[in-house]
């Protein structure tokens, strides 16, 4: 029987994290389950650094950005000897299962914890960068495409005032998520993500083309995994012969009052967590499939990659035109 767990959020922050925690307290707590935090991720884990938490503990958070329990990373338990030590910590404290908020890299922690010291882990998926297999949206990806877009139709205004390219680089490492879905939804020129080779010769004579046409302004979107973006600028500037600008938009992304979206999200995967460690499913992560929530062993979810569709990098191709 479960009767009290721990919940910390690990990885880089994203928005709707909080909404996450707090749906895990009060539902862990409608269950008679105790439920305490962890400060600092997985780092907070191995030094002990626990935190009661109650429905005053985590009241009126859910529109703030970050996560209340606050993250970092840990060389530590990356080790064997890490592991170990979390788990023991674990036991001393009498914690009966483990909540898990985080991108890839905390699944795969969480994953460890269970397969060699058999700790009872629930994974709430949350990174911007939505490349988690096991589910359609991650934790902050709504809010984090918003701030994209947010800032697309700004920088549109002064492409236009001054006829410019402009290149914006967006966050996602090795997936183009973020790229592609602002690329659509903001109306640019371009979008050039790791999942699918770019022609850039294509894509300058596309943009030359376009101003020939008597287009003011110059959009392209370069996901961080897709090659350098100053160099990438420096190429379309020469073939094209406008002036080019590069934005990173670098961290802005991950911060922000998350979105309706993304605190719904939130709100019903830390439901999910809870509902799964009552079910018994002690090695999985919740995700979203279609409007459902659902739950996927660990292993199937860090043994797969969220994959790109093809059809919405081509969709965004005629759109460009």
């Amino acid at each position: 029987m479960i009767k009290r767990i721990a919940v910390l959020t690990s990885g880089g922050d994203s928005p709707g994290m909080n909404a996450a925690l707090r749906s895990v307290v009060r539902n862990g707590i409608y269950h008679k389950i105790e439920v305490w935090g962890i400060l600092y991720g997985y780092q907070g884990l191995l030094e002990g650094s626990f935190l009661d938490l109650n429905l005053k503990s985590v009241g009126g958070i859910m529109q703030h950005g970050g996560t209340l329990l606050m993250t970092s990373r840990s060389e530590e338990f990356k080790t064997e000897s890490g592991v170990r030590k979390a788990a023991h910590i674990l036991k001393e404290n009498k914690i009966d299962a483990l909540v898990v908020i985080g991108g890839d890299g905390s699944m795969a922690g969480a994953l460890d914890l269970y397969r060699q010291e058999g700790v009872s882990v629930i994974g709430i998926p949350a990174s911007i960068d939505n490349d988690l297999y096991g589910t359609d949206m991650s934790i902050g990806v709504d809010t984090a495409l918003n701030t994209v877009i947010s800032a697309i139709d700004k920088i549109k205004d002064t492409a236009s005032s001054h006829r410019r390219a402009f290149i914006i680089e967006v966050m996602g490492r090795n997936s183009g998520y973020l790229a592609l879905m602002s690329g659509i939804a903001g109306g640019v020129e371009a979008v050039i993500v790791p999942e699918f080779s770019a022609d850039l010769s294509e894509i300058s004579t596309k943009l030359r083309e376009g101003y020939q046409r008597g287009k003011t302004h110059c959009i392209v979107i370069v996901a961080e995994g897709a090659g350098n973006v100053y160099e990438i600028g420096k190429y379309l500037e020469d073939k094209v012969g406008f002036e080019t600008r590069v934005t990173v938009l670098g961290y802005l992304q991950r911060g922000g009052s998350p979105s309706a979206f993304d605190r719904i999200l939130g709100s019903r995967l830390g439901a999910g967590a809870v509902e799964q460690l009552l079910l018994k499913n002690n090695h999985h992560m919740v995700g979203l499939a279609g409007n459902d929530i659902i739950a996927m062993e660990l292993e199937e979810v860090l043994s797969h990659h969220h994959k790109l569709r093809a059809s919405l990098y081509q969709l965004a191709s005629i759109l460009a035109r």
